[in-house]
């Protein structure tokens, strides 16, 4: 019989390293895994998704003298979510390998842990300070500013991790391998 698939489920701030780590990891591990990233299942709505109450929108409020984007996920997003942990499923079904990264806040550690229930999974938190976060954000080019402010307090409440990693003084090579050492990748 072969062994379960083997699950790494990465979540963090967005601009703190998950999609960086995640193909340093791919690099190093033994056996093959496939990167699922949030921002793709995202990159598949149609422009008309956005900025829409059924959809997603953006919200820019002023927290602790600094704008913070505020994220409100309508149904379509919802279901466009629900869905990805879903295809995770079924991707782990089939006997892939997987490194999720994921960014969460309303409930997703749980549903996750109901669908891979069968599965090896990891939850790994990727942490950096929020200055260092809203920098990267400004380097990027690509983000909304002021993403990182409202995820910050977010995105880690209550969940518990396998592992931690924090990416401040740390290249995606150096996280990679201490996942891989962790669990044995």
């Amino acid at each position: 019989m072969a062994e379960p698939s083997r699950i790494i489920l990465l979540n963090g701030v967005g601009s703190s390293g998950k999609s960086t780590i995640a193909r340093a990891l791919q690099s190093i591990a033994v056996e093959p895994f496939l990167h699922v990233e949030m921002d793709a299942f995202i990159d598949m709505l149609p422009p008309s998704a956005f900025g829409q109450s059924s959809g997603l929108m953006f919200e820019t409020i002023e927290q602790d003298g600094r704008a913070a984007v505020v994220i409100r996920s309508g149904p379509t997003i919802q279901r466009l979510m629900r869905g990805m942990r879903r295809a995770v499923a079924a991707l782990a079904a089939q006997g892939n390998n997987l490194i999720v990264d994921d960014v969460w806040w309303e409930g997703e550690e749980q549903d996750y842990r109901a669908l891979l229930a069968g599965f090896e999974t990891y939850l790994v938190a990727i942490h950096a300070p929020l200055d260092e976060l809203e920098a990267r954000e400004r380097e990027r080019g690509d983000r909304i500013i002021g993403l990182a402010r409202w995820q910050f307090d977010r995105v880690h409440k209550g969940v518990t991790y396998d592992l931690e990693i924090d990416t401040t003084g740390a290249t995606p090579m150096e996280c990679a391998e201490a996942i891989k050492e962790t669990f044995g990748l």
